[in-house]
């Protein structure tokens, strides 16, 4: 694919998830009145807000932000499959896992979340949740194409 075909794709994506990423926009700057910081990622295709004071830790994707309590992105996690002992997968990195929901995302647009939600919510048994584990695993197959259980 062309490079100026790949940029129109991209920027076609970005706009589609901007009602998304307005809500990551608000949670994220929420977190930098409490200390957060913010950078943007080339390598996640967002805006990164980073040490998020709230939640159980991890992270969490709206459109073209990513919210996270930690540090950095390259914290490596466990898969949802080892988490909910189907599998001894190596552990990933956080950031590829989230840069996996970013690309979903920029598909789906403003239907991705109610998706997302009728597709089980945060749970291995989301397919969303196994695709962006495949993608942090090889970098490949972002997307839930039909995938066993």
């Amino acid at each position: 694919m062309p490079a100026w075909l790949r940029l129109l794709a991209f920027g076609a994506g970005v706009a589609w998830t901007l009602p998304n990423t307005c809500l990551g926009l608000l949670l994220g700057l929420a977190g930098l009145l409490r200390g957060g910081n913010v950078q943007l990622s080339r390598r996640e295709r967002a805006l990164v807000f980073g040490r998020w004071p709230w939640g159980p830790g991890g992270a969490i994707t709206f459109g073209n932000t990513v919210l996270h309590t930690g540090e950095s992105l390259d914290l490596r996690c466990h898969t949802y499959a080892h988490r909910a002992g189907r599998c001894e997968e190596p552990q990933v990195r956080l950031g590829d896992h989230e840069r996996a929901h970013v690309l979903q995302y920029m598909v789906l647009g403003p239907l991705f979340l109610p998706v997302y939600l009728l597709c089980g919510g945060v749970s291995v048994r989301n397919r969303f949740e196994r695709a962006a584990d495949r993608y942090a695993l090889t970098g490949r197959g972002w997307w839930p194409a039909r995938m066993g259980r």
